[in-house]
């Protein structure tokens, strides 16, 4: 291959690379932005992001509880 096409195939790859970098770069600043507002949101609700799993657990048993309370209120023949 003739060197001057070489050295513009390389020129032509690290441009690319560097595109893609900066994306990558853009794409991880917007995730962590996205990551500190779930953080904030959760720090707003009071819970921990170690606890999430228990919180969401615990949501998940009193809506059915309340589900079930809701049946029992109603009238049968409705």
């Amino acid at each position: 291959m003739d060197p001057e096409k070489e050295i513009q195939e390389l020129k032509n790859k690290i441009d690319r690379a560097k595109a893609l970098r900066y994306k990558a770069e853009a794409r991880l600043e917007e995730l962590q932005k996205q990551k500190q507002q779930l953080l904030d949101e959760l720090a707003k609700l009071n819970v921990k992001p170690e606890e999430l799993d228990t919180e969401i657990n615990n949501l998940n048993k009193e809506l059915k509880e309340l589900i079930e309370k809701a049946k029992r209120l109603l009238p049968q023949d409705v």
